[in-house]
């Protein structure tokens, strides 16, 4: 049966807004993952020896406050984007109007209660740690503010208005890092103070990352009030919906997204509490030698390949609102083809991303901490990992598009039995590599589970993804390999140890990467199918036929 021209249209319309939205949230995750990562440069310089205990400090505080974030925002913004583009397909502004004032008010009271979880619980949390209870309760106020701003995200999200979200994600970090760094540089290099004063003003810019970014909200929010009133106006007004069964609603779905975002979190904090515990058992070592080791892949690989998971996490978003208008539509044709498109494009992104970063670890690693062989080498490690990572978040996010909660959070408990089941054996046979073999066992578990599920039930094309799959891995490979090479004949020339040739080595390396993966995709074609659309303009300036 052939597609109606309104069909087609509506295809390649969904196409254009994955690509636009995913443009947007990319250029905002990965801007805002870089500024979130470039604190890290200064830090080995002016905690000189404490510089690993620092991180390991500010890693810990950060893992057990996301997952209060994520239960304080408790889902409602990637439930409210689902829920606001569903009403909007049907032409009812006015319900989704109505459920993000309701849920302004619930966030404004989950937050207070969060906040105040956190900071009564930071004793407790810190786990016989006093140095951990300042840097927690410090944490606790940004909750104030931070489910407000992302309900504001979720709400544009709904509209598939992407820059507003991006581009406040990159204010907030400014104003984050700007504060950190001036902050650490003051109690650390001018007051001679105490490394853990200087960690816990680190983690409090939070907060003040998250008032500048719900400034830049409000103000859009103000900017758009008017189009917004016209749309309400012009709906069909047909819905009758209760506020008890708008906020039953919103609630029934944000549970599966309190427990998917949350889960990579909930991974690194089973790393947080067993780690040490796990590894006395096979070494000889005290604990402060022990954070140091938990600060290679916790800490500092952590932070960096956060740049490339970011990828996932933008796809991520864009797709929820997008499958979820699809899924309301009924057009199996156009389901069919935006889960392979996103798969896809994941794969197009991500994967040259994660071999690219490994290629390069060497002089990232001795940019951002110092040139440690072990710290590149779990970096390199790390990088591979990345990839399960974002494909486990995109598959999540699909399938809570398509109202398949019960299956996401099923497959997902699966691969958290496999990494509580694989940690112990793990660390055993691997050592500090350990929980991110167990970490990618889990997600890989996870992640064929939510293939297999979404091709038995939406069909997608799993003969091309496979078989772009296996061109997108060849160039990714050849692409490490150019990259390796030159990173290997830069250093004869420059100093591995020096933080400043280092910059110059990896912005050559990248550029060679980057050209010869652009090359391949663009060559071949690759580029062209994944995206859909015709790239000869690149050719042309690449000077390719």
């Amino acid at each position: 049966m052939t597609n109606s021209p309104k069909t087609g249209t509506t295809d390649k319309s969904s196409q254009n807004q994955m690509l636009r939205g995913s443009a947007w949230m990319t250029a905002g995750s990965i801007f805002s993952r870089i500024l979130g990562a470039v604190y890290v440069i200064p830090w080995p310089i002016w905690f000189g020896s404490n510089f690993l205990q620092a991180n390991t400090l500010f890693a810990r505080g950060y893992q057990i406050y996301s997952v209060f974030l994520v239960i304080s925002t408790a889902g409602i913004p990637g439930a409210l984007s689902k829920q606001i583009a569903r009403y909007n397909e049907m032409n009812e502004y006015g319900v989704g109007q109505r459920l993000f004032k309701k849920s302004l008010i619930l966030m404004l009271g989950m937050g207070v209660l969060s906040a105040l979880a956190l900071y009564a619980l930071a004793p407790v949390l810190a786990a016989g740690d006093p140095r951990m209870v300042p840097v927690f309760r410090s944490l606790s106020w940004p909750l104030l503010v931070i489910p407000l701003l992302s309900i504001m995200r979720g709400y544009f999200q709904g509209y598939s208005e992407m820059a507003p979200s991006a581009i406040s994600q990159f204010i907030e970090q400014v104003a984050r890092v700007l504060y950190m760094t001036v902050s650490a540089f003051m109690i650390m290099q001018v007051m001679k103070g105490s490394y853990v004063d200087a960690v816990t003003q680190a983690t409090f810019a939070a907060f003040i990352g998250a008032a500048a970014g719900l400034l830049l909200l409000i103000f859009h929010y103000i900017k758009q009030r008017g189009r917004i009133s016209q749309l309400i106006a012009g709906s069909n007004n047909q819905l009758e919906v209760s506020t008890t069964d708008l906020l039953k609603g919103i609630i029934r779905q944000s549970i599966p997204f309190i427990v998917i975002d949350a889960s990579v979190n909930l991974v690194y904090i089973i790393d947080q509490y067993t780690f040490n515990p796990m590894m006395h058992d096979f070494v000889i070592a005290n604990n402060h030698q022990l954070d140091n080791l938990y600060a290679l892949f916790a800490a500092n690989a952590n932070k960096l390949i956060s740049i490339t998971v970011s990828l996932a996490a933008a796809m991520a978003v864009t797709a929820v609102p997008l499958m979820s208008a699809a899924h309301v539509r009924g057009n199996q044709k156009e389901l069919r083809q935006q889960i392979g498109s996103t798969i896809q494009l994941f794969n197009l992104v991500m994967i040259p991303a994660a071999f690219g970063m490994a290629a390069v670890a060497g002089p990232l690693y001795t940019l951002f901490y110092s040139h440690d062989a072990l710290g590149i080498s779990v970096l390199q490690f790390s990088s591979y990992i990345s990839i399960l990572l974002g494909l486990f978040t995109v598959l999540g996010a699909i399938l809570q598009g398509l109202y398949q909660n019960r299956l996401a959070l099923f497959y997902l408990l699966i691969g958290f039995i496999v990494k509580i089941v694989a940690q112990y054996p793990a660390i055993y046979f691997f050592r500090v590599y350990g929980p991110l073999v167990s970490t990618g066992l889990a997600f890989a578990t996870s992640s064929i589970l939510m293939l297999a599920a979404l091709h038995r039930y939406y069909h997608f094309d799993a003969w091309q993804t496979i078989r772009r799959l296996i061109g997108i891995v060849g160039f990714s490979v050849i692409m490490y390999l150019m990259t390796s090479l030159t990173v290997k004949g830069l250093l004869l020339v420059f100093n591995p140890q020096s933080r400043l040739q280092s910059v110059l080595v990896l912005a050559i390396s990248v550029a060679v990467g980057g050209l010869v993966y652009a090359v391949l995709a663009l060559k071949s074609r690759l580029a062209d199918y994944v995206l859909g659309s015709n790239l000869d303009r690149f050719r042309r300036k690449l000077k390719l036929k």
